[in-house]
């Protein structure tokens, strides 16, 4: 998915100023990449837009730098950010010019797609989901929105790990091949989980059924 915004370029810093920026509806910001860094101020609306939409580093942004008179466009990913834990708006944004013929890493959400699996309709299995997102390595053009995994189709004690799931064409996987991304587990009775939190059951059984919902 890609987005526009515009950038101002500020030549101070410090916190007097991040405030003043902030009070004006903006949001400090830094760019990085091509060996340097750039001071910036973003429109808070804007970049809450990106945020929302789940983009976060899967978002390229077409960035207009104004600097005076001139004017800069390049093409950039939100990095990190700090929101204010009381009110919820953005304190500061940390962006990276990206080229679009080099691979970048970024992370991107996993949607679980499909029906029900079969594990939970026919064995009132547990559906998990032991990983959200996955680290991946491609060019900036390819980066999808989402990695989509079907697990409509796994039975009760199956899953689907990281080697086995296709996310498209010139894009690489860093996590761990071997690591569970979805899962159907058995359900647990609260008083046999109880018991097996206090040890007071020796069922070998049980043990296996917790440790396949903490996979």
């Amino acid at each position: 998915m890609k987005f526009a915004a515009e950038a101002i370029v500020r030549k101070h810093y410090g916190k007097g100023i991040a405030r003043q920026i902030r009070r004006a509806g903006k949001v400090p910001a830094v760019i990085y990449g091509q060996g340097k860094s750039q001071l910036l101020e973003l429109d808070h609306g804007a970049i809450r837009k990106i945020l929302i939409a789940q983009a976060g580093s899967t978002g390229l942004i077409s960035l207009k730098i104004i600097d005076g008179t001139q004017e800069a466009q390049i093409t950039a990913v939100i990095q990190d950010y700090q929101v204010d834990p009381i009110g919820g708006s953005l304190l500061h944004v940390d962006l990276f010019e990206v080229d679009m013929s080099k691979s970048v890493r970024v992370k991107v959400h996993v949607h679980i797609t499909g029906s029900t699996p079969v594990g939970v309709k026919a064995d009132n299995g547990v559906l998990h989901q032991p990983m959200r997102e996955l680290h991946i390595e491609c060019l900036p053009g390819a980066i999808p929105d989402q990695i989509e995994v079907d697990a409509s189709e796994l039975s009760l004690g199956q899953g689907i790990h990281v080697r086995e799931v296709k996310a498209g064409e010139g894009i690489k996987i860093l996590d761990d091949s071997n690591a569970m991304v979805v899962n159907v587990a058995a359900q647990i009775s609260e008083a046999k989980l109880a018991a097996m939190l206090t040890g007071e059951t020796s069922e070998p059984a049980a043990v296996e059924q917790l440790s396949l919902i903490h996979i």
